[in-house]
């Protein structure tokens, strides 16, 4: 777990998703009942894998020399306990995501690429109280992310990303590498949407039946892309 997580950490800023320490990435193991996350604000040059953070589900550590784990360790145990399918979380400040989500507004569906990873739109959530924020922010966070989810009845495999509320975007998967390929794809059509919305300020989102395409050809029981 340990490899696997520095790995995808490390994955981040070659791929052009963070710069300084603005990132994270962690693994679960549901029947071990553990967490693996990066440290919190260690530098991408000089962070090892066995700098990794081994914690269980209520965020104690495991072992006695642990660094400090993530300060958004909380947020990636609340998506965990929500989100049973979810085996891997990243955290990013990507700057077109974030874009969005400063600007307050849901990624919309314009195109295919959009289509192939997205099953609609990317949602934003609703902004923290100020309660909220003050008295536990990252459990909140993880909180509203899943409010989110519920109250649009969104399929988190289906949308494997959330844009918070002036903050930024997470996005999960079944395994530490889609986690991170979910961050670069949602990184691209995030600016893909943003050019979309400059040429053509009354663009429509894709028709229904094309999205539908892109994604289930992709992705369950019916799927036909790739190699068996």
């Amino acid at each position: 777990m340990k490899k696997r997580v520095f790995k995808a950490n490390i994955a981040l800023p070659k791929q052009g998703l963070i710069k300084l320490t603005w990132g994270n990435v962690s693994e679960i193991n549901r029947e071990l009942g553990v967490i693996v996350i990066k440290p919190s604000g260690v530098s991408y040059e000089t962070m090892r894998e066995e700098d990794m953070v081994v914690i269980d589900l209520d965020g104690h550590s495991l072992e006695r020399d642990n660094l400090k784990p993530s300060s958004d360790l909380a947020t990636h145990i609340v998506l965990y306990k929500h989100f049973q399918d979810v085996n891997a979380i990243v955290h990013t400040h990507s700057t077109n995501a974030v874009k969005w989500a400063q600007a307050r507004r849901d990624i919309p569906a314009y195109g295919t690429t959009h289509a192939d990873t997205f099953c609609g739109a990317v949602p934003c959530t609703r902004q923290l109280t100020q309660a909220e924020i003050e008295e536990n922010y990252e459990l909140e966070t993880g909180n509203v992310i899943v409010e989110t989810f519920t109250q649009r009845k969104l399929d988190p495999l289906e949308c494997p990303a959330v844009i918070v509320y002036g903050h930024g975007p997470f996005t999960w998967g079944e395994t530490t590498e889609v986690a991170v390929q979910n961050s670069i794809v949602l990184e691209e059509v995030a600016d893909m949407a943003f050019g979309t919305e400059q040429l053509n300020s009354n663009i429509d989102t894709i028709d229904q039946y094309l999205l539908d395409k892109h994604y289930y050809r992709k992705h369950g029981a019916s799927s036909y892309y790739g190699q068996n």
